[in-house]
């Protein structure tokens, strides 16, 4: 912003129906970006929860000035990060799940290649060579491989894990990818239940029309049990997203992401 010194990150969570955890959450990543960076911003986006999310995240903000609720109404987790990353005001933008599966404290790791190698994003992956997935059940791993399969198929050849909640974009680039979603952005419509999506896999193929780098880092992921997943209605609707996403590109809806980058 002119006249004003940039936050060096934003941290961009969604939230739905957290209450159980919120508050520990918050608490390691204000912690940890405290003593990691010069300057930040936490932005909470609440995706409409129905327990007391929303207001012990508001306690939480009184008493940490870099914490920020955004309340939405519910619409999902992609219109929940978009929402964040409209928002976000940092030279770099992470996206972080709530349960810090992966712990905050990898974002030193994704960081560097961003830093020292100029990549524009860098997702954590649970796939390769320095990756460890703690506690998840076969059936989890399984659904996950499955699907990961069709998304290379269909959509994003070389990208072994589109999924992984946790993803480190230049400020700039962020505004530009989030800006052009057509299935997760501002067509998103209200919904009556909890709805995870495969906006991962429409910001990262536009982001690979768009000419930018993207960078896989093995992370360490624990699983952490969630009733907000539904296996086989979820893996469907998702499966069929990521099919819109090559029909929106064939009819052209993705055309602009065709120009060359400034």
């Amino acid at each position: 912003m002119e006249g004003q010194e940039m936050i060096e990150y934003s941290i961009v969570i969604p939230a739905y129906n957290e209450e159980d955890k919120v508050t520990s959450s918050l608490t390691q990543v204000v912690n940890f970006m405290r003593s990691f960076c010069s300057s930040f911003e936490v932005l909470v986006v609440n995706d409409g929860s129905r327990d007391t999310t929303a207001d012990k995240v508001g306690e939480y903000v009184r008493e940490n000035p870099e914490v920020k609720l955004i309340n939405n109404p519910h619409r999902g987790k992609g219109y929940a990060v978009w929402t964040g990353m409209q928002e976000a005001k940092g030279k770099l933008v992470y996206m972080a799940d709530m349960d810090l599966s992966a712990p905050i404290e990898e974002l030193r790791k994704l960081s560097i290649w961003i830093k020292d190698q100029d990549f524009d994003i860098v997702i954590a992956s649970r796939e390769g060579v320095g990756a460890r997935r703690i506690g998840e059940p076969f059936y989890r791993h399984l659904m996950g491989r499955v699907f990961n399969v069709l998304v290379q198929l269909i959509a994003l050849p070389g990208i072994t894990d589109s999924q992984c909640g946790f993803k480190l974009f230049k400020g700039d680039v962020a505004k530009d990818i989030f800006g052009r979603l057509d299935i997760y952005g501002k067509k998103a419509v209200d919904i009556d239940k909890a709805y995870l999506g495969a906006w991962d896999v429409e910001v990262l193929y536009l982001a690979r029309k768009l000419g930018y780098t993207i960078k896989q880092v093995p992370v360490t992921w624990t699983f952490v049990k969630t009733k907000r997943l539904s296996p086989v209605k979820d893996s469907l609707k998702m499966a069929l997203d990521v099919l819109k996403i090559r029909i929106n590109d064939l009819k052209g809806k993705y055309k602009s992401a065709q120009m060359p980058r400034k």
